[in-house]
């Protein structure tokens, strides 16, 4: 299956890539969104600020690349980190920023939500799933994953929160809205649980 890995410049690639490739993925980083057009599965890492993942985002052109894709042609989406976030409708991170509307909701710093632990949070947090999550399929509930972050997805809506982790708060550690998936957490660096996250979302619908 081929698998488009973003790249745009701000993102953690090699770890994913071979986290997908070791799945037996058929792994393409995509360096221009013209290279989506064969994807099977989009996959956005991300690190660094809300705000400049936008602007570069934007002025390559994959916010149109990517609502094509994922929203008229129904391709399976993923975004890991920062990728979960710039779903988002809009950010709080240095100043107001929107974000990819994919799944509606802001981004807010972690003490605004009720955190009253040492921001940024580093580190394995035990995450709870509903039950019939997707992503979590073959995953025993209370796993740890592995975390890096000082802002938080607070979606519009309950329904689009799937799994939580609590770190001072409770915080939504992943995110659905159909095909379109988000993590908090960095499932690549989390190990065999993190795997079998990046294998469900292979296997996820049609392959």
């Amino acid at each position: 299956m081929k698998v488009a890995v973003l790249d745009y410049g701000i993102n953690n690639l090699g770890s994913v890539r071979r986290a997908l490739a070791d799945l037996g993925a058929d792994v393409e980083i995509a360096a221009h969104p013209d290279a989506l057009g064969e994807a099977r599965r989009i996959v956005l890492p991300g690190v660094g600020a809300f705000g400049e993942a936008m602007t570069r985002l934007r002025a390559e052109g994959w916010v149109e690349a990517l609502r094509e894709q994922v929203l008229v042609r129904g391709t399976p989406f993923l975004g890991i980190c920062l990728g979960m976030q710039v779903l988002a409708t809009s950010s709080e991170e240095a100043g107001f920023h929107e974000g990819l509307g994919l799944v509606p909701g802001r981004v807010r710093r972690l003490d605004a939500l009720g955190c009253s632990l040492r921001i940024p949070h580093v580190g394995w947090n035990e995450v709870r799933f509903m039950e019939a999550a997707t992503l979590f399929r073959a995953i025993p509930q209370a796993t740890d994953f592995y975390f890096v972050h000082s802002y938080a997805f607070e979606p519009d809506s309950a329904e689009t929160v799937c799994a939580t982790t609590t770190y001072g708060a409770t915080l939504t550690a992943a995110v659905r809205v159909g095909h379109i998936f988000g993590t908090q957490f960095h499932p690549e660096k989390s190990s065999r649980a993190g795997r079998q996250v990046l294998k469900n979302f292979l296997e996820y619908g049609p392959c």
